[in-house]
């Protein structure tokens, strides 16, 4: 049922979305002081692609498996509550992390900050990982356009994870370090996903997974990409790269 090669692209393409945020969190070293209109705009171009992807991309996928599968309105009505479930476990996920301490000083503030952001995104990871597992072993072109997405976001919150620890401890090692540590929690995601579905993958589970994948997606951009990068006055920034990020992605799947 499962074709070895997919497989294999399956873990390909997730290992190099996991590593796109050591990417990212190289582009923070730039500056001892991080570019803020740069860290909002590619936080918005994120939000875009992953909010585009998610919904002309990823629910419509799923929309039509699980329609074949129950047929149109009961088919509608488990792909809708499938993306609202997607979106209940992030916020459950994100009950595991700490806040931030309003007493520290500075410096303590923003390496926390960064320590509880790269573990908050190593958890976002982990089902990341199984959606791009997922998404390829439907269809690879739909496998890689979510790849792509996840890429692109997994580049700006690299910076977010970075930016930080680094502002507050002038490591570049550890930053890079904490940075990439949370996105090879990607393809340990895809790994669980092949572990636990591989004997169950069908129209059903694809349909009712990628619906929760794409909640999951929508809920990382309206909760965490969109409130950072339209933080510091940056709003038109914010909002005219997420413009631009819907753009590049709706004219990159026209040509896949």
């Amino acid at each position: 049922m499962i074709e070895t090669g997919n497989v294999t692209m399956a873990f390909t393409l997730t290992l190099l979305a996991g590593l796109a945020m050591g990417g990212g969190s190289i582009i923070s070293f730039i500056g001892k002081n991080t570019n803020k209109k740069f860290l909002s705009a590619s936080l918005g171009f994120a939000s875009g692609v992953m909010i585009y992807v998610a919904f002309v991309e990823i629910f419509m996928e799923s929309r039509e498996s699980l329609v074949e599968v129950y047929g149109g309105s009961k088919g509608l009505w488990v792909a809708v509550i499938s993306f609202f479930l997607g979106m209940i476990f992030m916020v459950l996920t994100e009950k595991f992390c700490l806040k931030e301490n309003q007493e520290e000083n500075e410096e303590k503030s923003v390496y926390r900050m960064g320590v509880m952001t790269a573990i908050a995104i190593g958890i976002h990871n982990f089902p990341e990982g199984m959606a791009i597992f997922t998404s390829v072993l439907k269809t690879p072109a739909l496998g890689f356009s979510v790849a792509t997405a996840i890429a692109i976001h997994n580049i700006s919150v690299g910076i977010a994870v970075s930016a930080p620890i680094y502002y507050a401890t002038g490591s570049r090692k550890k930053a890079f370090i904490f940075s990439l540590i949370s996105g090879l929690v990607e393809p340990l995601g895809a790994l669980a996903g092949y572990v636990l579905f591989k004997s169950y993958l069908n129209e059903k589970v694809f349909g009712i997974l990628l619906a929760a994948v794409a909640g999951i997606m929508v809920y990382i951009a309206l909760d965490e990409l969109l409130p950072s990068a339209q933080n510091d006055e940056n709003h038109h920034i914010a909002t005219y790269s997420m413009i631009s990020g819907m753009i590049v992605m709706a004219v990159s799947l026209m040509v896949i």
